[in-house]
């Protein structure tokens, strides 16, 4: 279901989907809403599983739902595309109840950011040398949505979003 107030950062690691995002939030005066999945994995005292991509999910799921009834217009850092993709790359199968979710929330448009920014290691990042390829993916899975890619430098990276 199409959620006309959302609008969602999405892409590889450590593509600028949390700077951006919350600079075009601020910008527009929406309502941002984190990566759920920093917060879960950073208290997690073990590695995770692949049932914990179901509980990220339920989680990414909640936050942006709570902002939309609570906000109107919000910004997401990411959404369960992410997850989608994660678990389809980490252990080649998705839980259906993750899809559900995710087609469940569908945003009214899409920033795919691209990979050409400089590789910033974070202990939680795991594809330092397949963000291309990545890109390319999430490229495939909103192709039919309304999406806008979010590339280059700070200048022409401002130029695309202020022209939304």
């Amino acid at each position: 279901m199409l959620k006309e107030n959302l609008i969602v950062f999405t892409g590889p690691e450590c593509s600028g989907k949390t700077t951006w995002s919350t600079w075009y939030a601020n910008k527009i005066g929406a309502k941002w809403v984190p990566e759920y999945a920093r917060e879960y994995l950073n208290k997690l005292n073990r590695d995770y599983v692949k049932a914990d991509l179901l509980e990220i999910a339920k989680g990414q799921y909640n936050l942006i739902q709570d902002a939309i009834e609570n906000n109107g217009r919000v910004v997401a850092d990411t959404d369960l595309l992410t997850i989608k993709i994660w678990s389809e790359v980490k252990y080649g199968e998705v839980d259906q109840e993750i899809i559900d979710l995710w087609q469940k929330q569908i945003p009214q448009r899409y920033i795919l950011t691209y990979p050409d920014i400089t590789w910033k290691y974070d202990p939680l990042r795991e594809s330092p040398n397949d963000r291309e390829g990545l890109f390319k993916i999430y490229h495939e899975m909103i192709n039919h949505y309304n999406f806008q890619i979010l590339e280059g430098e700070k200048r022409n990276r401002e130029e695309i979003l202020n022209a939304l």
